[in-house]
């Protein structure tokens, strides 16, 4: 399952992390991924229910901070995001989209 929370704004931001991976702090080096349920923790939907989600949103020109194996594999099938705008720290890939 997928976790997606939808932060409003002047453009909306949305959170889009594994299941998982909630709560969970990931460092390495100087880099940190802190996985705040507060940010993160939303309604968990399927991987189709996040697709489509994604293509949605990206019409409305979001911003998308996603966490984990299966929220960046799910933002490649979207097109939202390349192999190489994925990083990883401590393995957990992530990505962030302006668009």
């Amino acid at each position: 399952m997928i976790s997606i929370k939808i932060h409003h704004s002047c453009r909306d931001v949305v959170a889009i992390c594994d299941k998982e991976l909630l709560g969970k702090y990931f460092e390495e080096g100087k880099l940190q991924l802190d996985v705040k349920e507060s940010f993160y923790k939303g309604e968990e939907v399927s991987e189709e229910q996040a697709l489509k989600l994604i293509q949605n949103q990206s019409r409305e020109d979001a911003i998308f901070n996603l966490v984990g194996k299966k929220a960046t594999q799910i933002a490649l099938k979207a097109g939202i995001i390349t192999k190489e705008g994925i990083g990883k720290i401590q393995g957990i890939p992530y990505a962030l989209v302006l668009l």
